[in-house]
């Protein structure tokens, strides 16, 4: 199971930097990078809530979840 954060993708549609997102969402640029790179192995909603004000998107924007049989093909 591999649940994937497009983050970066989002940021690239809304023309958005990590600086300005992490000031946004009041979380610091290093732990929007773990998210971003799919380190993370948790994330509260309330952070899923300001990164989706944030961004003006839907958390399904961000979040995708892929079954193991996609990840290794």
């Amino acid at each position: 199971m591999a649940i994937i954060i497009n983050i970066d993708v989002m940021l690239a549609k809304r023309k958005m930097s990590v600086t300005e997102l992490s000031e946004r969402v009041g979380i610091t640029m290093a732990n929007i990078s773990i998210l971003k790179n799919g380190k993370a192995k948790a994330i509260r909603l309330s952070t899923l809530d300001s990164i989706c004000k944030a961004l003006d998107c839907q958390p399904g924007d961000i979040l995708e979840y892929r079954s193991d049989e996609d990840s290794q093909v």
